[in-house]
């Protein structure tokens, strides 16, 4: 009799690269592809436990995209304390009860760690483009901004949207905003002579 497939754990870089101000595209997928829980009632609620998120983690999210069976995210620490695994275990834990009649996330959430290359603001603003554009490749939708189920968390800016003309300037001018508001690391006390 064959034994149950076990669950492995996908590979992980280490916990420093989640953390400070690192740059991620997470990709969370319904056990078994899972459908039938995309609603307008299902986004809100996404909407709210986001912003929850972003505000505990201290993190901007610049780019999501949820699709049928799974979702997309573009997270960005603002703090040297920030961690995105930290982030996304929350994130999941208290979005999973609302997927409904017994849906449930994979076993964990797969990451991309964006390199220097892929944050220079063209680039990752193409990064982010390309993730919206997820509903017209998968034949949803004829143009990306037609999809409902898009969008950006700012905290503080809740109409902003990745398909706004003036977003990208103004997400710039917030995020570094937010960085320069980072308050300097404890200063080291001076040694003394123990002498």
């Amino acid at each position: 009799m064959d034994s149950p497939r076990k669950k492995g754990k996908l590979p992980r870089l280490e916990r420093h690269r989640y953390q400070g101000h690192a740059v991620i595209f997470w990709t969370n997928t319904l056990e078994e592809r899972a459908r039938g829980w995309l609603t307008p009632a299902f986004h809100a609620t996404f909407r709210e436990l986001l912003l929850h998120t972003a505000a505990r983690e201290d993190l901007f999210c610049p780019a999501y995209c949820l699709m049928p069976d799974h979702l997309h995210l573009v997270w960005m620490g603002l703090r040297r304390e920030t961690d995105q695994l930290n982030a996304m275990k929350f994130l999941r834990t208290h979005l999973e009860p609302t997927l409904g009649k017994g849906r449930e996330w994979q076993h964990q959430a797969h990451d991309h760690v964006l390199r220097e290359e892929e944050r220079r603001r063209n680039a990752f603003a193409k990064f982010c483009f390309y993730t919206l554009a997820n509903p017209v490749r998968g034949k949803l939708v004829k143009h990306e901004r037609d999809w409902p189920y898009s969008g950006a968390i700012i905290p503080g800016y809740p109409t902003l949207h990745p398909f706004a003309e003036d977003y990208w300037e103004l997400f710039w001018k917030l995020y570094v905003a937010e960085r320069e508001s980072e308050p300097p690391p404890p200063a080291t006390p001076p040694l003394r002579d123990l002498a």
